[in-house]
């Protein structure tokens, strides 16, 4: 049972050290494989790969060419595996994170399997989602999403922490640590590149979902997401709020993806109100037509560095 960890590094030098070392605990006793996939970082990424984990495949990209691109060339250029790890580079897997999530994509019908994740503080990450629909962001929009998260219907974000006690199947998860299974990978890759970066993951779930492979949660395999929970630049949240039209509108006719859109503007408008600025580089991007047409790249990555 061989397990290939993939990551994408972009300036990850700091991180990979750690990183690298998590892997030795997280995947004491099995048999792994690292592949990096680097987007063309400007400080000496590769080199410590290089210099740490000299057994490592290194897939030099050339450009940034965004995440789900990095994802689909580490698992394309990686020997034979059973199942994959997606990996961010801050995340730091805790002994016996990822033998008990390879137990859980053995529960039939399971495809992606994640784990209970942590903050560099300590504090529970809610990384588990529903599916987006119009309802769920009405309800964020008018309760905000803590309070709308502990209702079904009314939030995206899973935010009632009962949800994280017990194993249990989700629409999809945050994207940071994820083992999916090689049956997985085979009927639903590759990962859309389209979206350049976010919304990959929750598409990549949500087609498995379709196939009949579900993500499931694993309470009793721990790991901590170091940057998690940090906030995003006004030019990072536009661009998710833009992919988030994007995903909807693949998955749905042009009546509903308007109305979503619309409660997407209704949100985003409200928090650029009370001041919040990645609220209105948002709310700016949704209402300019020319935004949601074009292809996310690196002029998207451009425009978040001046934001």
């Amino acid at each position: 049972m061989t397990i290939l960890v993939a990551v994408v590094s972009y300036n990850s030098a700091r991180l990979l050290p750690d990183l690298i070392a998590g892997l030795r605990t997280g995947l004491d006793g099995m048999k792994w494989h690292l592949t990096v996939a680097d987007n063309a970082s400007r400080d000496d990424s590769v080199a410590v790969l290089r210099e740490l984990a000299p057994e490592a495949t290194v897939v030099e990209m050339g450009r940034n060419a965004g995440y789900a691109a990095g994802i689909n060339a580490a698992v394309a250029a990686s020997p034979a595996y059973d199942a994959i790890l997606v990996l961010n580079p801050d995340v730091r897997l805790t002994p016996g994170c990822v033998p008990r999530l390879l137990a859980a994509l053995r529960v039939p019908g399971t495809g992606i399997a994640v784990p209970h994740l942590v903050d560099g503080s300590g504090a529970l990450i809610h990384t588990l989602r529903r599916e987006p629909s119009v309802l769920r962001t009405l309800g964020d929009a008018v309760l905000g999403a803590r309070r709308a998260g502990r209702f079904r219907l009314l939030g995206e974000v899973i935010t009632d922490e009962r949800a994280y006690v017990s194993q249990g199947v989700t629409d999809w998860a945050e994207g940071s640590t994820q083992l999916i299974s090689a049956e997985c990978w085979s009927r639903v890759a590759p990962w859309d590149e389209s979206y350049f970066l976010y919304s990959e993951e929750t598409d990549f779930a949500l087609r498995a979902r379709d196939l009949g492979l579900r993500t499931r949660y694993v309470p009793d395999a721990h790991a901590v997401h170091l940057e998690g929970d940090s906030r995003v630049s006004p030019g990072l949240w536009a661009l998710l709020t833009l992919n988030r039209v994007r995903l909807f509108g693949r998955r749905h006719g042009p009546v509903r993806t308007a109305a979503y859109w619309a409660a997407l503007l209704l949100r985003e408008s409200s928090r650029a109100a009370l001041g919040r600025k990645p609220s209105r580089a948002a709310t700016r991007d949704l209402l300019t037509p020319s935004r949601l047409r074009e292809t996310p790249g690196p002029a998207s990555v451009a425009r978040v560095r001046a934001s």
